[in-house]
């Protein structure tokens, strides 16, 4: 993967709903630097961020079977959600593949290329 691929990675990452507050404006300041003398700064930053911020299925799958998710999503949602949470896990599945977390994953996979 070269480093342009992983920037539209880093855009489609912060773009997706469920990407939090902190990983956005992590990815945001990465984008603002690049080119610049504070872009390896941070991309160490946003790479921490990711770290942080990326579900596991382990924690997953407690939130999909959650109050919180039936609150967020209605019953009919959170019942997919939970089959898809359960199915993920039945896979070897280790993180969230939503729209934030997947690229993610590639992100870490390839943060050698950002720092």
């Amino acid at each position: 993967m070269d480093k342009q691929t992983l920037i539209e990675k880093i855009k489609a990452m912060a773009a997706a709903p469920s990407c939090c507050a902190p990983l956005k404006a992590a990815a945001a300041t990465y984008l603002n630097t690049v080119g610049t003398a504070e872009e390896k700064v941070a991309a160490q930053n946003l790479i921490a961020e990711i770290e942080a911020d990326i579900t596991t299925v382990e924690n997953l799958v407690p939130f999909a079977h959650s109050e919180q998710a039936v609150q967020i999503f209605g019953v009919e949602g959170a019942k997919k959600f939970a089959a898809h949470a359960d199915e993920l896990k039945a896979s070897g599945a280790k993180y969230c593949d939503c729209g934030a977390c997947a690229p993610a994953v590639e992100i870490l996979q390839n943060k050698a290329i950002l720092l």
